[in-house]
């Protein structure tokens, strides 16, 4: 069942990141405090990143116990390891690099020269096969019950990289696909799917500048996820769209409140 999304604006992208940074690390001291171990699922590009960076240079990230967090990722460029494009790399060099992760339970998705070769597809199953190794039966279903799952919301509404009218959006069965012929480089890509990311207690979708602010009308006036995927993501008790006034720029006023400090 979706949960109705709730708007959050900032003056700008940089207040977003900073706030968006601390609002995580509550949600993971939280889970930390009552379980044990936290689970969040990152996002790449530009609002990803500047999240990480803000939570790197935030004074209350020591409140983490860095070692009892598990890291997945939404999705993946297919290229290989250590590639300055893939998400991971950007990621360990924005915040994982500085902070005393336990490296099991850092699950970055399979490289191109990996493993499994060139076939994301074999890739794309084998990270299915590990998400579904962490599902217990307090889970419900083949991926864990993720604290936070962030997306990055792109200009075309895609998130993770399920394009719109593209196969892997359609997908209802799978967890984790390869996307191949991506509308934006590189092309091959390995992605999770809707039925995954709504497995999240809560999803994150992260959207800063104007560059973005169309793609956040379409998705939250009501078009289907197949057009708008990022219309498709939603968490089983929160929704959230963290904004900057750019991209909250064209949506109506009576969806959001004035913009918070």
């Amino acid at each position: 069942m979706s949960t109705a999304p709730q708007l959050v604006v900032h003056h700008d992208k940089d207040l977003m990141a900073q706030a968006a940074a601390a609002r995580l690390i509550t949600k993971i001291v939280d889970a930390q405090a009552s379980r044990g171990y936290a689970s969040v699922v990152l996002t790449g590009g530009r609002n990803g990143n500047g999240l990480l960076a803000a939570l790197s240079s935030a004074p209350a990230r020591d409140a983490i116990d860095w070692g009892r967090l598990d890291l997945w990722w939404g999705d993946e460029r297919f290229l290989p390891e250590g590639d300055p494009e893939r998400n991971v790399t950007q990621a360990r060099e924005a915040l994982l690099d500085s902070v005393p992760l336990d490296p099991h339970r850092v699950h970055a998705m399979p490289a191109s020269d990996g493993p499994y070769g060139k076939d994301a597809d074999a890739a794309a199953e084998a990270y299915a096969a590990e998400l579904a190794k962490a599902s217990g039966p307090e889970n419900h279903g083949p991926v864990p019950t993720f604290d936070v799952l962030m997306l990055g919301v792109g200009p075309d509404t895609h998130v993770a990289s399920l394009f719109p009218e593209l196969p892997a959006v359609r997908e209802t069965e799978r967890m984790v696909v390869g996307v191949h012929g991506a509308p934006k480089p590189p092309p091959t890509r390995i992605s999770l799917t809707l039925p995954a990311i709504r497995a999240a207690r809560e999803v994150w979708l992260l959207a800063a500048g104007e560059d973005k602010a169309k793609a956040v009308t379409i998705a939250l006036s009501g078009a289907g996820e197949i057009q708008a995927p990022a219309a498709g993501a939603y968490g089983r008790s929160r929704t959230l769209w963290l904004l900057d006034a750019a991209a909250a720029s064209q949506l109506p006023r009576s969806l959001y409140p004035p913009a918070s400090p």
